[in-house]
């Protein structure tokens, strides 16, 4: 018995020296960076939505941890560089994370900033757009390397559009902010309007007149002014803000003339992410990014996190780090993300705009998650949010 039990042991060990390679393999590495451009941004409304110093790096560092868990069995490493920048200095920034071999590059950036980065790029890196909700990036200012996993306007404005229709609040008084990217927003709603049938009764602008709000504005001045501005409108069923300056749409609820819901930028609001999301097994994923950050996660940490997670993704399915063989993978039609959200996430071919679910909230829950069951498509419903392909004027070379 002995003598078989130690024949046995021989054997396994002889198998276990020939399966090992005689040089262990150098693992494969993935290089990307985060590119933070500053903004301009003015301080918001409330000191509650003060940027935390780790905006978006936070979602970096999240899910570099979660790509190096999948890395290590598939002896891949996966590396992040970290970088901040001015409008001036972000094409040199972007040519020194180049120079470091990062192949992707996920941009913080302005419109303008993202395309031109974009051009610098060329075929050397691929972009991930994690911010810029433009339309325009999306169409006529479209680039064949840059990607899009922050939403457009477009596709925020129809996940609203499509819950308000489903409560048949089809009237609409639309408010806008008087800065070129409140307009923007508003011209998404009323393109909203028109492809779900409802109707913008009235429109108001808003005029930004500066000062420093959190203390010009108290809260006697604002329960005086604003029902005075919302005063004398047609019916309407809901109030639209847009107001990605952060302006005013905060004080309306509660202060409208007539008491209606507020939706927009205040009130109900389309978002990719909030603390209040535990569906889809969201609440692990939660708790890890509390711990990792000590602070909730915003949507711009988790549209950081979606790019970084895309190339995981890549690298696990293809078994490559090499540039190439991932970055056709991605634009190719096997790639799907899971990210929390009850779908699959993928690439539209025609824009490069990641398709996604887009959660509707309050402060304290979450209201509804669109595309609504009942708006169909022909190959997939989250195709009813943002530009489908027969509406797109991006040319992709």
């Amino acid at each position: 018995m002995r003598g078989i039990r130690g024949l046995i042991a021989v054997c396994l060990a002889s198998l276990a020296i020939g399966a090992q390679p005689a040089h262990p393999a150098e693992p494969q590495v993935v290089r990307a960076a985060v590119l933070r451009v500053e903004q301009g941004n003015p301080l918001p409304i409330s000191r509650l939505d003060l940027p935390p110093a780790d905006l978006g790096f936070a979602g970096a560092r999240l899910a570099n941890d979660d790509n190096q868990t999948t890395g290590r069995f598939m002896g891949q490493t996966f590396e992040v560089i970290e970088a901040d920048a001015t409008p001036e200095t972000a094409a040199a920034t972007l040519e020194q994370l180049i120079a470091q071999g990062a192949s992707f590059i996920v941009t913080m950036a302005d419109a303008e900033t993202t395309v031109a980065l974009a051009d610098a790029a060329g075929e050397r890196a691929l972009v991930l757009n994690a911010t810029s909700p433009d339309d325009r990036l999306r169409n006529e200012l479209c680039r064949a390397n840059t990607l899009h996993v922050a939403p457009s306007r477009a596709m925020l404005a129809d996940a609203l559009a499509q819950f308000l229709t489903w409560k048949k609040w089809d009237e609409w008084f639309l408010i806008e902010g008087s800065h070129p990217n409140d307009r923007a927003m508003a011209e998404a709603y009323r393109r909203a309007a028109r492809k779900f049938g409802a109707k913008v009764v009235e429109e108001r602008v808003f005029a930004d007149t500066g000062g420093a709000r959190r203390t010009d504005t108290g809260h006697v001045q604002v329960q005086k002014q604003m029902p005075v501005f919302t005063q004398d409108t047609e019916d309407h069923d809901v109030v639209i803000t847009a107001d990605e300056s952060d302006i005013f749409a905060a004080y309306l609820p509660y202060q409208t003339w007539e008491p209606r819901p507020v939706a927009g930028s205040a009130g109900l609001r389309p978002v990719t992410w909030h603390p209040t999301q535990e569906a889809w097994g969201a609440t692990q994923f939660q708790r890890r990014f509390e711990r990792l950050s000590g602070r909730y996660m915003r949507p711009v940490d988790f549209q950081v996190w979606a790019a970084l997670r895309v190339l995981g993704e890549a690298a696990t399915r293809t078994r490559s780090t090499d540039y190439a063989v991932l970055r056709d993978y991605i634009l190719g039609p096997e790639f799907e993300l899971a990210a929390f959200k009850g779908q699959k996430l993928t690439f539209r071919p025609w824009n490069h705009q990641l398709r996604q679910p887009i959660l509707l909230i309050h402060d304290r829950v979450m209201v509804s998650v669109s595309p609504q069951q009942e708006f169909l498509h022909q190959v997939s419903r989250l195709d009813t949010l943002g530009w489908d392909e027969p509406e797109s004027t991006c040319k992709l070379n």
